[in-house]
This record gives C-alpha cells, sequence and structure tokens, in this order.
C-alpha cells in the first residue's frame, strides 16, 4: 500500500515538475516577444542620408551654416557637408556654368533667380531668414558715427560692396532712402570682404550685416539705421537640377529649414522668414 502511494506521489511529483517547466518555457518566449515588440532606437533626422553635400552659399551666411553643417554631419554619421562661400552673385554664375554643387543658398532673390531662370534649380526656392544692415566701424566707434549721413564726412574711409551683390544693392537701397550720396574708397565683392577691411582698420566704415558684424572676431560695432528697415534681404534657399547628391541635399535643406536649424541661424542674428 504504501509503495503503491509512493509510487502515485512520485508521478504527481513529476507531473508538477513538467507543469512548472512549460510554464517557465512559456514565460519566456513571452519575454521574448515582448522584446521583439520594443521600438526600435529613433533614427537620425534624415535616415539612410550618405556621402558628399556640396553647398554654395552667400559668404553672410558662413558661420552660421558652419556650426549647421557639424550638427546635420553628427545627425547623419554617414554624410558630410563641404561648403562654397562667396558672393551670390559669384556663385550663381559658377553654378549656371555647371560647378557641381548639390544645394544654392543666396542673400537675395535677385541672384537665386539668375539660377532658377537657368533651369538650375530643382522645385521652387523657400526663403529661410532674412538679414538687415548696419554701419560697422572699429571698436568704440572713434569717428562717432550714428548714421548713414555721418558717412560723407570729409577724410572718412567707406567700403561697401558691389552692386550686383546683394549687401550692395541693399546698400544702394537704404542710401537712396535717405538721400545719402558718397563715394566709397573700396567695392568688394561679397559681405566678408567688406568687414575685413574695418576690421583691418583699412577703412572708417562700411555697410554689412547685421549678422557679420556680431561674429565675435570680427572686432567691429554695429551702428543701427532706420533707413536699413526698408532694405531687408530675403535669404532663399534650394536643391540644384544637376545635384549629384539630391537625397542628402534634401535633407540638409530640410535640417536648414527646422527648428535646430533656424535657432542657429537666429543665434546668429538672422531674421525668421
Amino acid at each position: 500500500m504504501n509503495g503503491h502511494r509512493t509510487g502515485i506521489e512520485g508521478g504527481l511529483a513529476l507531473k508538477i515538475s513538467r507543469l512548472l517547466a512549460a510554464t517557465v518555457a512559456a514565460g519566456v518566449m513571452l519575454l521574448a516577444g515582448c522584446a521583439n515588440e520594443t521600438p526600435s532606437a529613433p533614427a537620425t533626422s534624415a535616415a539612410g542620408v550618405t556621402g558628399n553635400v556640396t553647398v554654395f552659399a552667400a559668404s553672410s551666411l558662413t558661420e552660421a551654416f558652419k556650426k549647421i553643417g557639424t550638427e546635420f554631419a553628427a545627425a547623419n554619421p554617414g554624410a558630410k557637408v563641404t561648403f562654397n562661400f562667396a558672393g551670390s552673385s559669384a556663385l550663381a554664375t559658377q553654378i549656371n556654368q555647371g560647378a557641381p554643387a548639390d544645394v544654392f543658398a543666396s542673400a537675395a532673390p535677385a541672384n537665386m533667380k539668375t539660377v532658377t531662370d537657368a533651369g538650375n534649380a530643382e522645385g521652387t526656392p523657400a526663403v529661410f531668414v532674412k538679414n538687415q544692415l548696419v554701419i560697422a566701424v572699429p571698436k568704440g566707434n572713434p569717428k562717432g558715427i550714428k548714421g548713414l549721413s555721418d558717412l560723407t564726412k570729409p577724410g572718412l574711409k567707406v567700403a561697401l560692396c558691389a552692386e550686383q551683390v546683394p549687401c550692395g544693392a541693399a546698400a544702394k537701397k537704404a542710401l537712396d532712402a535717405a538721400k545719402v550720396t558718397l563715394t566709397p574708397v573700396t567695392l568688394e565683392q561679397d559681405v566678408k570682404q567688406a568687414l575685413s577691411k574695418v576690421s583691418l582698420g583699412e577703412v572708417d566704415a562700411a555697410l554689412v550685416y547685421r549678422t557679420d558684424a556680431k561674429v565675435p572676431t570680427a572686432n567691429v560695432d554695429g551702428i543701427e539705421f532706420p533707413e536699413s528697415a526698408g532694405a531687408i534681404n530675403d535669404y532663399p534657399i534650394v536643391v540644384l537640377k544637376n545635384a549629384p547628391n539630391k537625397t542628402a541635399a534634401q535633407a540638409f535643406l530640410a535640417y536648414v529649414q527646422s527648428d535646430k536649424g533656424l535657432a542657429v541661424l537666429t543665434t546668429a542674428g538672422f531674421q525668421k522668414p
């Protein structure tokens, strides 16, 4: 009798052991299934973006775009951004002559129109920021310049951008509005060159963008003047028709227009579109 009971108890223990093993196995499978359903790590801002992106950009965008380029590359480890900074008119000419580029960011719609009229833009350009002129003077403003009329003082040396360059066209518009006529000692092909004349002490003042005067290394003060409000430049950007890397170009353009890109640009002194 005892032997029979022992056999029953042993069989019962074996069944319980098997049931527990099956329960544990089911639990492991359930956990594995849940693990498979766990969302993957968030994708980068432009998943799958690789290769080089060549950006032709107005010289006034130099500092801000370099920072944006670094952030874009960090978000897309397979991508690299190469910049060509110069006057917008020169960049438009290079593009229309077949220079390989993916993106064009101009400091004025007129230079962008040169590219779109030639059929070299992919889609419609979008204005992503605006910029405004100031009078750049050496630190401390030793000549006491307060407005555009002060630029006509005898012996004062002034640098301007050439009229075909966006900063030059804006300067002409502002000077006309103020009814001020002056003869610059030099006409530069981009705003950085005009600014450098002040930084190096070669001129007493120059009309440049507010963003350029804010760059710490420029070592200048920016004098605001009311007529600049009527000569604000729109900055359009577009992917180019013959872009060697259109996918990356479109991703870069999207990043520039994103909240992160706009934060960099507004910190640099650009205005929202």
